[in-house]
């Protein structure tokens, strides 16, 4: 099974890539911020306690995280070709405890990690602002997010380069260009 790790700054293009992916390759795409918001619609305990952290504007503890990606992986279809994921892991202790859910499975999973430099980042967030109205897609709030982004990536991208499950992808250009490479690079694994 192909688990893919996409990372990259906040606009870097994760979710149009994923999309993507996705269609050509026919992998499962899993956005953790869907996951969570279907556990709270479940009206379980547990969704009660995970709506009660991110109401007060709380992350998620690593171990409930993990929880409810081990669970869905465990209900994932028998003939899934792999999975996309997006938005996680988000820290060095995620990727460390994902890699041992995965070895569980005897499997694996590679970063590809979009590359785009500060300034066009910053400007494609500020358009995508203008175009969606996202409250979070202004300047001071884009800095924020990078700095956050920054500081809990770099450990990541070590873990994985140890394993030699790393690869970066130069995220600049058109979306078809992105792709292109990305899918240069899957079609070599």
């Amino acid at each position: 099974m192909l688990n893919i790790i996409l990372s990259g700054a906040p606009g870097s293009g994760k979710g149009t890539q994923s999309e993507l992916i996705v269609k050509k390759y026919g992998l499962q795409h899993l956005s953790t911020g869907e996951l969570l918001r279907a556990e709270i619609a479940t009206g379980s305990e547990f969704g009660k306690q995970i709506d009660a952290l991110i109401s007060k504007g709380n992350l998620v503890p690593d171990d409930v995280m993990l929880h409810l990606i081990d669970q869905y992986i465990d209900n994932l279809p028998t003939d899934c070709k792999g999975v996309i994921y997006d938005g996680f892991p988000r820290t060095i202790n995620q990727a460390r405890a994902f890699d041992e859910l995965l070895k569980k499975r005897n499997q694996d999973a590679l970063m590809i990690d979009l590359i785009v430099n500060e300034e066009d980042l910053i400007q494609r967030l500020l358009l995508r602002g203008e175009i969606s109205g996202r409250s979070d897609d202004n300047l001071d709030t884009i800095k924020k997010r990078l700095v956050v982004f920054h500081e809990r990536t770099e450990p990541q991208r070590q873990f994985y380069k140890e394993k030699n499950n790393y690869h970066s992808i130069d995220g600049n250009g058109t979306i078809e260009d992105i792709f292109s490479r990305i899918d240069t690079l899957i079609a070599a694994l």
